[in-house]
C-alpha cells in the first residue's frame, strides 16, 4: 500500500510517498481502508520532533481517519468487516490503510460523508471537551475565540453557539470573520486592524469574556487575559503562533480567573468513558445538522506535504483532509 513516510525530522518537504507492506491487526485492533484523513497542527509538529509524542523513525503521520473495516484482529467483538467508521489512530493515517483500536472507532451515520468523518474527532472533540467539560460553558456567557477561522477555532464558534454562548470571534481578515459569523459568532474582531483589548471591550460592552478559547498563544495571550471577566476561564488549547506565552500570575489573582489546560489526547486515554460519551454527543449533533464541521479542501495523498504547509501557514478555513 502507499503511505506518506517521515524518514528524517524536519518540515513537510522531507516527507516521502512510499510503498510499504499492508498492516496486520493485533488483539483488539482492526485494519481500515482509509477514505479520508484529517490534517491537524500536531501532524505538522510531530514530523519536526516538536510534539509531546515522539515516535521512532520512520513513521507515517496522520491522527484521525474515516474508513471501512477490512479485517478484525483477535478479541474484536463490536466491529464487523464492511462497517464504516471514524477513528483516532495517533499515527499512520496518511496512507491507504491503517490499524485502529476497536475502542477508538465510532460508527458513522450513512449521511455523514467521509471527509466530515475524518475531520471532527480532534478539532470538535478537543473543543467539546474544552467548552462543555473544562470550562463548563453556560448559556448566555460570553465566549472569545482566538484564531477563530482555523480548525479548532471554527469548531469553537460552532459548539459555542450550540451551547448557547454569545460568541466573539477574533481572526486576521474580514473574509475569515465572515465565515465565523456563519458558524455562530455574533461579534467579531479583526486583530490586524483593531487593537485586541479594544476590540474585546467593544464586542463585550466592556464586560469582558467569561471564557477565552486560545489555540494560538503568542502575543495575543496576555492582552486577551487582561480583558477577561471576573471568574473567567482561560482555555489553553495550543500554540499555533509558535511562541508559548508567559503570563504574570497576578493577572489570575486580580480577576479571580482560572488558567485551564486542555489536553484532549490524555483526556481520551485517562477518561475513556467520558470521551466516548462526548464523541457520541458530537456524532448525534452532526448527524442531525446541529453542528456542521467545515471541510474546505481535499488533497491527494501525494500532496500531503502541501496540505501540511498550507495548514501551518494558517491559510485554510476550517479543516482540510487527505484522500488516498
Amino acid at each position: 500500500m502507499r503511505a506518506i513516510r517521515c524518514i528524517e525530522w524536519g518540515g513537510p518537504e522531507r516527507l516521502r510517498l512510499e510503498d510499504i507492506p499492508e498492516p496486520v491487526p493485533g488483539p483488539g485492533e482492526v485494519r481500515l481502508r482509509v477514505h479520508a484523513a484529517g490534517v491537524n497542527f500536531p501532524d505538522y509538529l510531530i514530523i519536526q520532533r516538536k510534539y509531546q509524542v515522539r515516535p521512532e523513525l520512520p513513521f507515517t503521520p496522520g491522527a484521525e481517519v474515516s474508513g471501512t473495516v477490512l479485517e478484525t484482529g483477535p478479541g474484536v467483538t463490536r466491529l464487523r468487516r464492511g462497517e464504516r467508521v471514524a477513528a483516532f489512530v495517533s499515527l499512520g493515517g496518511f496512507a491507504e490503510e491503517v490499524i485502529a483500536r476497536e475502542a477508538a472507532c465510532f460508527a458513522l451515520p450513512d449521511h455523514v460523508d467521509d471527509a466530515v468523518g475524518a475531520a471532527f474527532l480532534l478539532t470538535y472533540g478537543t473543543t467539546w471537551h474544552a467548552l462543555a467539560d473544562r470550562a463548563a460553558l453556560r448559556r448566555g456567557e460570553r465566549l472569545l475565540v482566538l484564531g477563530a477561522a482555523g480548525g479548532v477555532g471554527l469548531a469553537a464558534c460552532d459548539i459555542g453557539r450550540h451551547l448557547g454562548a454569545d460568541v466573539i470571534a477574533a481572526a486576521s481578515s474580514a473574509e475569515k470573520l465572515a465565515l465565523c459569523r456563519e458558524y455562530g459568532a455574533s461579534e467579531t474582531i479583526d486583530y490586524t486592524t483593531e487593537d485586541l483589548r479594544a476590540g474585546i471591550a467593544r464586542a463585550s460592552a466592556g464586560a469582558g469574556p467569561d471564557v477565552i478559547y486560545d489555540p494560538v498563544g503568542g502575543d495575543f495571550a496576555e492582552p486577551a487575559f487582561r480583558a477577561i471577566a471576573w471568574r473567567g476561564r482561560y482555555l489553553v488549547i495550543g500554540f499555533a503562533a509558535g511562541k508559548i506565552p508567559a503570563l504574570p500570575l497576578n493577572l489570575p489573582l486580580l480577576k479571580g480567573a482560572s488558567l485551564v489546560g486542555v489536553f484532549w489526547g490524555d483526556h481520551m486515554r485517562r477518561e475513556p468513558a467520558l470521551y466516548a460519551e462526548e464523541t457520541a454527543s458530537l456524532l448525534a449533533a452532526i448527524a442531525t445538522g446541529q453542528l456542521k464541521p467545515l471541510v474546505s479542501y481535499r488533497y491527494r495523498l501525494e500532496d500531503a506535504a502541501t496540505a501540511l504547509t498550507d495548514m501551518a501557514a494558517r491559510t485554510v478555513r476550517g479543516k482540510i483532509v487527505i484522500v488516498p
